[in-house]
This record gives C-alpha cells, structure tokens and sequence, in this order.
C-alpha cells in the first residue's frame, strides 16, 4: 500500500520529485568526492573570469559546454563506482577495467577542459595582464607546450597500441626519456646557447639512465623514448617556427 501511495504521489508531483533527486545526487557527489568539490570550485572560478574578461555568446557556450562535460562524466562516473560496487563486493578485472574506463572519460573531459580554457584564456590574459607575460612573450612558449603535449600524446598512443599494462610506468617506449630529450632539444633550439644545451642534455641522460638503474625500463626503451622525444620535438620546431 504505501508503495502505491509513493508511486501515485511520484506521478502527481513527479516534477518537483525528479528536481529534487537531481539536487541530492549533486549534494551527495560533492559530499563524497573531492575530486568533484575541486571540479565545482575551477568551474566558478573560470565562469567568473569569462564573464569578468567579457567572452562572447559564442565563447561564453564553449566554456559553459565545456565546463558541463567534465562535471556530467565526473558525475557519471561515481555513479558507475557505486553501482559496480553494489552488484559485487569482491575484487573483479573487468570491474576494475569499467572503473578504468570511466576514469579515463573524465580525464579525456578534463584535457579537453584545458585545451579549450588555453585557447579562450590566452589571448585575453595576455592583452589584460599584458605586463606579467612580458618575459614569456621573449619565447614561444604556447610552441614549447604543444610540442610537450605531442611527444606524451606519442608515447601514450604506443603504449595503448602495444597494449602495455602500464601506461604511467615501465614499457616501450619511456615517457620520462621522452619528454627529457624533448625538453633538451626545446632548449637548445630557443636558447641557442652551447653551455645550456649540455647542461640540459646532461640533465636528461640523468633521467634516462635513473629508469634503467632502477629496473623501471631497459635500455632500448629508454633508447626509443629519448628518439622518439627528439624526432617529435624537432618536427613540431620544425613546422611552427
């Protein structure tokens, strides 16, 4: 009886009740995740900026659209936790990988969040703070940046096609090497300073060498890395200055 009474009193007011489960799953998300409090918090802030540094209708969209993304699969993904969580109470692979995934749906919003946000904020805070990018304007460091973002974009990508079990850590080709070799020829190239280029190049065989010291990657992955960092640096030198 007072299950037909709810149901009869959810068709009646099922507006206002569809309203008000909304509110209490984004109360709970905040409650229980940080990294959702965090989310809320950028979004403010950023929405402030974008109105305090006066975006278009068109801008204003982009950053609300892309804002909303990162907090629907924040949300969707603790969702998916708790509902693998209440179907299983023991360890599983495959609620580990729909775990993994949902995570990496996050973070694919959140580098889009970041992509965006550089392409929207840049120009503006450049014109508006114009004096505090005056020693990064010397340097094309949005090129510097976007090299490093290839060079990991790689090495991910060849990670994911080898199918290694580790992205972050061990595997063909090294990340660490990678993006020290390319940091090294970044350098080199702005600097054109000899004695800086080999105090950098010494820094990044450091780091090549600390992975196979200890044990973390052999000496050809470390090889391909630091190729792989070269190459990728050079040609995106090579095209955008």
């Amino acid at each position: 009886m007072n299950f037909l009474k709810r149901r009869k009193d959810f068709e009646q007011y099922g507006f206002f009740y569809s309203v008000n489960a909304a509110l209490e799953g984004i109360v709970h998300t905040l409650k229980s995740e940080r990294n959702m409090r965090v989310h809320f918090l950028v979004v403010f802030l950023v929405l402030i900026a974008g109105v305090y540094l006066n975006f278009s209708a068109i801008e204003f969209m982009a950053l609300c659209l892309t804002v909303t993304i990162v907090l629907v699969a924040e949300m969707a993904n603790t969702a998916l936790e708790h509902t693998i969580d209440l179907i299983s109470t023991e360890y599983s692979l495959l609620a580990k990988m729909i775990k993994d995934i949902a995570a990496g749906a996050v973070f694919v919003s959140a580098v889009n969040a970041v992509i965006v946000g550089y392409l929207l904020f840049y120009k503006r805070l450049e014109r508006y703070i114009g004096g505090a990018f005056s020693i990064v304007k010397q340097s094309p460091w949005h090129i510097t940046l976007i090299s490093l973002l290839v060079v990991v974009g790689l090495v991910l990508f060849i990670k994911v096609a080898r199918k290694e079990k580790s992205l972050l850590r061990g595997g063909m080709p090294s990340g660490h090497s990678a993006v020290a070799f390319a940091i090294w020829v970044i350098i080199t190239r702005i600097t054109a300073n000899a004695l800086v280029s080999l105090l950098v190049f010494f820094l990044a065989f450091v780091v090549a060498r600390s992975r196979v010291g200890k044990g973390i990657h052999t000496v050809w992955e470390v090889v391909a890395g630091s190729l792989l960092g070269m190459l990728s640096a050079l040609l995106v030198l090579q095209l955008l200055l």
